[in-house]
């Protein structure tokens, strides 16, 4: 069930917000010793808020399209009275004060929070196996990961435990479960979504966003939770729109197919699901564009200098706590540490001139077709994908992130579409010009 069709059964009186949240905790409950997808499941704080929301409705009173809507949020937003850690040792006993923005925001609306989701550990890789609060596994095939960092965003809304989940996308951390376990994952232009009360990884790669059913369902989320706050030094002024208005035409649209880097190093099954989605666009009228981008590599590569720069800046004050942090987040510390000041200035020089170069391709094309990430859903453990009988191979963590890292750095809109696949979940990666998320969305909902 989407969120579009729960809010017109609760306006219908054809069920309540108290039984919407019963049901999702029972589904939690059934779900969790399969999935782990939850940290910290908050029952009470989700009944008392759906009985607010029936007594809202009762009294005519109207918070919008998710009013007594369950959700849930990746533990690295803040939630005032309950813990939020990090997905980390670190934080396992971190009780904040205060919401985050889009907390605030979602309560104000009449969202019901069911509990706070699992995730790498500090958003800080792929897989979602997590040394510190066990891995958490894929709903279509509970052996795989579901992606992360947002792994339990993603399967939480994939195994339908709750209506919509936010995340966090630093480096295709949102998109990545969304294309492993078959939902909708928005990562907005940077500063798009306030990050103001969330737990930082890479202070300039960093976007909120949210893990949905549906492109409709994610422009009613992002209708919620976009928009400027004055306490993110970040958070952008333009203004919000939501989704494209009804009767959206793919007919005449320039789509724009990469002839260079999308197509390499591709499972055929990724392959195929997309060939199909660029037919189903041709055949509704879009003008699919071969286009030739900047190479994506070498924004990949400044990407992981930042990120390996920032997030070893930003724990600095835990160094002395090393045994504190799972092995492969202790390692990408110790490699960040040893870079130089001169390489990130240098990185971010670089990325101000790719960004320049890539900003020309939107003369061309509203907007960019890419599969979002080239393989399927690993095995749990798995540590390289095989390319080639001669044993060509590729580390999971590069393979995965190796289409989404880019936008990142570009800070654009793109959002991860499921697209009909026979086995395992595959995703469509919609990347658009920045702060215009409703063609994106429009785009993607066309396609699904």
């Amino acid at each position: 069930m989407t969120i579009e069709q729960a809010a017109r059964m609760l306006r219908a009186r054809q069920v309540s917000a108290v039984e919407l949240a019963q049901d999702s905790l029972k589904a939690i409950e059934k779900e969790q010793t399969r999935l782990n997808a939850f940290i910290t499941i908050t029952a009470d704080t989700a009944l008392e808020q759906a009985r607010r929301a029936d007594e809202d409705f009762a009294r005519g009173v109207d918070h919008g399209p998710l009013q007594g809507i369950p959700y849930a949020l990746k533990d690295l937003f803040n939630t005032r009275g309950i813990r939020t850690t990090g997905g980390t040792k670190i934080y396992a006993d971190n009780i904040p004060d205060h919401d985050s923005a889009v907390g605030e925001k979602l309560q104000a609306a009449g969202a019901v929070l069911m509990g706070k989701t699992g995730l790498h550990e500090l958003a800080y890789g792929v897989t979602s196996n997590n040394p510190h609060y066990g891995a958490v596994r894929n709903p279509r095939d509970p052996s795989r990961i579901p992606g992360g960092s947002s792994g339990g965003s993603g399967a939480a809304v994939a195994a339908g435990l709750v209506f919509f989940a936010m995340g966090s996308d630093t480096g295709g951390s949102i998109r990545i479960p969304a294309a492993y376990c078959g939902c909708v994952g928005l990562k907005p232009t940077f500063g798009r979504v306030s990050r103001f009360g969330t737990m930082p990884l890479g202070t300039n790669l960093d976007h909120m966003g949210p893990m949905t059913q549906s492109a409709r369902d994610a422009a009613l989320v992002m209708d919620t939770i976009a928009g400027y706050d004055a306490r993110d030094e970040s958070s952008a002024h333009e203004a919000v729109v939501g989704f494209a208005p009804e009767g959206f035409s793919l007919k005449g649209i320039r789509l724009g197919v990469p002839e260079n880097f999308y197509g390499e190093r591709v499972a055929p099954e990724v392959a195929d699901a997309f060939a199909a989605s660029l037919k189903r666009a041709e055949a509704a009228g879009a003008v699919l564009t071969p286009i030739r981008v900047p190479d994506p590599a070498e924004v990949n590569a400044v990407g992981r200098l930042i990120l390996l720069a920032e997030v070893s800046a930003m724990m600095e004050p835990y160094v002395g706590r090393r045994g504190d942090f799972g092995p492969d987040v202790r390692a990408l510390l110790d490699q960040g540490r040893l870079l130089a000041a001169t390489d990130y200035v240098n990185a971010q020089r670089l990325r101000r001139r790719m960004l320049r170069e890539w900003e020309t391709l939107w003369e061309r094309v509203e907007a960019l077709l890419t599969p979002t990430v080239p393989i399927l859903a690993p095995l749990i453990g798995q540590t390289d994908v095989a390319w080639t009988a001669e044993g060509e191979t590729e580390d999971v963590r590069l393979a995965t992130t190796r289409f989404v890292r880019a936008i990142n750095v570009l800070g654009w809109p793109a959002v991860s579409i499921p697209l009909p696949s026979r086995g395992l979940p595959v995703g469509l990666q919609v990347i658009g010009k920045p702060f215009d998320e409703a063609t994106v969305l429009a785009i993607g909902h066309s396609l699904d």
